[in-house]
């Protein structure tokens, strides 16, 4: 892992630091699922897009409640691996 990329994933870590519980367990999980392997860009630009939603809103995307509008098929790809766990 590059500097760099640690450096981003840190800080996408941080951001996914939630209020909303279940999305913290969820967002724990993903980060615990990469044991310390770093995100390739496309998933570091998905997880961006989806960091940037409110809580709610994200939550109801991640249980499958809400609608991927606006996704590109990989942020989408990256939404189903959050739904698996």
């Amino acid at each position: 892992m590059t500097d760099q990329e640690r450096i981003r994933d840190d800080r996408l870590r941080w951001h996914c630091r939630r209020a909303l519980l279940e999305l913290d367990i969820v967002l724990s999980r993903f980060w615990a699922e990469q044991a310390g392997r770093a995100l390739s860009e496309s998933d570091a630009r998905s997880m961006e897009k989806l960091l940037a939603l409110e809580d709610h809103p994200l939550w109801d995307l991640v249980c499958g409640r809400g609608e991927a509008q606006g996704m590109s098929e990989g942020d989408t790809r990256f939404l189903e691996r959050l739904r698996m766990l």
